[in-house]
């Protein structure tokens, strides 16, 4: 079954894409939640037009996001654990510690477009992607350094004051 998409459709193809698709998935899945049209010759002018205006939206889209993505990549993030021998710490740092961290630099980033496949449990200096728009991307610096444990002072004696 051919269809044309009318919205982004995750692992399936993008808003516009003409699409050779399983029928059953077309008639069940696609085609009632009008996440695509079938394609006949007015829906194919119709979803041209849209296509046309679309790939402005986007270009200007893509340019004010750019922006955003030179200001991410400046970012440097440094986080502080306890560790251990051989530089492995306790606990880790998430794409969700890193979030909170751009939250309070006052970015608002979904934690889902942090391309981190694994919660860092090293000390070092990392790069993390950052999904902006569609394709685009941004890189931070993150640190992951030891916490230092405060150092108490030696217990001194306490004298009696003299009077």
């Amino acid at each position: 079954m051919k269809v044309i998409l009318k919205q982004d459709v995750e692992n399936v193809g993008r808003k516009g894409d003409t699409l050779n698709v399983a029928t059953g998935f077309g008639r069940n899945f696609l085609l009632p939640r009008k996440l695509a049209l079938e394609v006949t010759p007015s829906n194919m002018k119709m979803i041209e037009l849209e296509r046309k205006t679309l790939k402005k939206k986007v270009e200007l889209e893509r340019v004010s996001f750019q922006g955003l993505i030179e200001r991410l990549s400046q970012v440097s993030l440094s986080f502080a654990r306890k560790a251990g021998e051989k530089d492995h710490i306790f606990g880790s740092v998430s794409a969700g510690d890193i979030k909170d961290a751009l939250d309070k630099l006052g970015f608002e980033i979904d934690k889902k477009k942090i391309a981190l496949d694994e919660p860092l449990k090293r000390l070092g200096n990392y790069t993390v992607a950052v999904k902006v728009f569609h394709d685009d991307k941004a890189e931070i610096k993150v640190a992951v350094v030891k916490e230092e444990e405060p150092v108490e002072p030696p217990a001194e004696d306490k004298k009696p004051a003299a009077e």
